[in-house]
């Protein structure tokens, strides 16, 4: 067996994951040493670094287990103790906390830890988009409790994806447009796509990954009862009529509608949002102020993490992390044709 093919096996992500306390309501891998994208070749995957997300129902014991097995893993925040590390988490940001450029088999891996109850939150109503939004794409799935609720917010999720993307698309289109419009929800106003990403990063995600987002979505666009879904032929037309918008608008996830609303409704109205709902699914224009919307939670939750990411990594990891990213950015230019 290849080096790639071992460090891509349930055997290398186990003995990762067992490096950590194990009270893991969900554990993923996600990113580009995990599933390859345009333009980077085997080699190059192996050189990534790794991404998790743990989520844990208790991170302050989490984090108290993880300070005694790891504890060279953290900043100077160590020295504030676990409780004020898990405040850290849930109260800035996106409530995620990461350690990066953490050494783990050979490779060099970065980890982000949720509350359990945070990373429902996100996937229902849409709060910072931060890990939901990495849910919308194909991930490596490790460990998966029982948890009910967590089951259907991460279906809910992938659902509200569809909706969403559907009011910003036209009323007839590609598979592949709609995995390029889903993957790039969660990109939309992030001003690391400014500064510091691959310009090209939501195509070089979707193009030599269609089928594992067709295993991601097939069900739900077979089911869906706003689109007709012709999978022999790749194409989808759906509903673009007012009610039918309206109908959509009504299943995007709450943070979305709210935004929606401060974007439409004027000061001193005060109108339902059912009543503004309505307004926008007449508007020629209804696509635009759901991108809007959405660009104004990413843009949010993306620039605090960011920021919190400077202190959880330290100011050393934190140059070192940066300059890798814009290292990734010079090879995606130099890819493009002239």
């Amino acid at each position: 067996m290849s080096l790639p093919a071992l460090q891509n096996s349930a055997v290398f992500y186990r003995r990762i994951i067992n490096r950590f306390p194990q009270d893991f309501s969900l554990a993923f891998a996600y990113g580009s040493a995990v599933f390859r994208q345009t333009g980077s070749s085997q080699g190059h995957m192996a050189k990534n670094m790794l991404d998790f997300v743990f989520a844990v129902d208790d991170p302050v014991t989490w984090h108290t287990m993880n300070l005694i097995e790891n504890r060279k893993h953290y900043s100077f925040l160590r020295f504030l103790g676990p409780k004020q590390i898990s405040s850290i988490q849930s109260d800035y940001g996106a409530g995620v906390y990461f350690n990066t450029l953490v050494p783990a088999e050979d490779r060099l891996i970065k980890y982000g830890v949720i509350s359990t109850d945070a990373l429902i939150d996100d996937l229902l109503h849409w709060k910072t988009l931060y890990v939901a939004g990495r849910l919308h794409k194909p991930v490596r799935i490790l460990l998966q409790s029982e948890n009910g609720n967590l089951r259907s917010a991460l279906l809910g999720n992938l659902k509200s994806a569809v909706i969403a993307s559907f009011l910003m698309l036209p009323e007839s289109f590609s598979e592949e447009e709609l995995y390029l419009q889903i993957a790039g929800l969660s990109y939309s106003g992030d001003f690391r796509m400014v500064f510091g990403e691959d310009k090209s990063k939501v195509s070089n995600i979707v193009k030599d990954n269609m089928q594992h987002f067709r295993q991601l979505y097939n069900r739900i666009l077979q089911e869906c009862p706003q689109v007709v879904y012709k999978p022999q032929q790749g194409r989808l037309e759906v509903d673009k009529s007012p009610e039918g918008q309206f109908t959509q608008l009504m299943a995007l996830p709450r943070t979305l509608q709210q935004q929606i609303t401060r974007l439409v409704d004027r000061p001193g109205k005060n109108r339902d949002v059912e009543e503004i709902l309505l307004q926008v699914a007449q508007d020629p224009d209804c696509g635009s102020v759901v991108q809007q919307g959405i660009s104004s939670i990413v843009k949010s939750s993306s620039i605090t993490q960011s920021a919190k990411g400077i202190a959880t990594a330290g100011l050393v990891k934190t140059v070192s992390y940066s300059t890798k990213k814009l290292q990734k950015m010079w090879r995606g230019w130099r890819r493009k044709p002239a």
